[in-house]
């Protein structure tokens, strides 16, 4: 049986492998695609979710909403490229009359009661909100995947701070907060996913709609991450998203007690991992520790040897 997943996502060009490769995998049923802003503001995350649809074409296409009209301070622009597809420009036609995301998504989860993997790559504003909107979703989560936060790697957004937290940390503190106990996959993993310009140019089905599309967005962030940060290569951090539902195997976790800092001058966004022997705090999360890449590799190219 497939396994039935929602993804929230802000679509920078990461993202976008992510969901191709979860539109792709025959083990997996997208049943909720929504956006969020992130990378790309709310309105441009709405019009990449569409274009990833229209792109891909898969055979049953997944509900799609609004993203929430949310005004961050940063984005991810310099590493995505204008409009976040490494400034490459889709056609793309909008459905009319969309849902907000976080109505769109207890729709869908109260739909499937215990059958839905959450999996969150953006912010966590949607999914906050959703739980605003109905306190007990996490009776009917089947489970949450969390891409975000970081532990003893510095941060992305700030010295201590992981983007996609410290956008909004009020939200990730309620979420971590709530009973959802969620996986939480931090920058001490996903950075561990890096690949060569050769590895993301080289597509193993080149004739594929999806290799096609990946083929060209994927050069911007290569040149972006050799400016910003001196890298050969590009992380496809939100892949470890889909792995984490699909290929649960390949990662390896610790239940800890953990919150977010939402005050500090230096710190807020900062994700605060209770390691200590002694602490009498309860876990509310698994945080991941490490990946097996060999076998994430070779996810991505299965996928994407078989991708429409």
């Amino acid at each position: 049986m497939k396994r039935k997943v929602i993804i929230v996502a802000d679509p920078g060009i990461d993202t976008a492998f992510a969901v191709a490769l979860a539109l792709n995998d025959p083990a997996l049923e997208v049943v909720g695609l929504l956006p969020t802003a992130g990378n790309v503001t709310a309105e441009q995350a709405t019009t990449n979710v569409h274009v990833l649809i229209d792109v891909i074409d898969p055979p049953r296409w997944p509900r799609l909403a609004s993203a929430l009209p949310i005004r961050y301070d940063f984005d991810g622009l310099a590493l995505h490229g204008p409009g976040g597809l490494g400034g490459v420009s889709f056609p793309c036609a909008l459905r009319h009359t969309l849902h907000p995301a976080d109505k769109m998504l207890v729709e869908l989860v109260r739909e499937f009661p215990r059958q839905v993997t959450l999996i969150n790559l953006g912010p966590l504003t949607t999914l906050a909100a959703a739980l605003e909107r109905d306190p007990a979703l996490p009776t009917v989560i089947l489970e949450t995947v969390i891409v975000g936060g970081s532990w003893r790697e510095p941060g992305n957004a700030g010295p201590v701070s992981e983007f996609h937290i410290a956008l909004d940390p009020e939200a990730a503190r309620l979420v971590l907060h709530s009973d959802l106990h969620p996986l939480l996959i931090p920058l001490d993993v996903t950075r561990k996913l890096i690949f060569s310009p050769a590895d993301l140019l080289e597509m193993p089905n080149p004739h594929s709609r999806t290799c096609q599309f990946l083929r060209q967005i994927v050069p911007y962030g290569i040149r972006a991450s050799s400016n910003l940060y001196g890298i050969e290569g590009f992380h496809l951090k939100d892949v470890l998203g889909i792995v984490a539902a699909v290929h649960p195997d390949s990662l390896t976790s610790e239940a800890f007690p953990i919150d977010v800092e939402t005050r500090g001058q230096l710190t807020r966004g900062m994700t605060v991992v209770d390691a200590r022997p002694n602490r009498s705090s309860r876990a509310n999360a698994r945080l991941v520790t490490n990946v097996s890449v060999a076998e994430v590799r070779h996810y991505i190219q299965s996928i994407l040897r078989n991708a429409a």
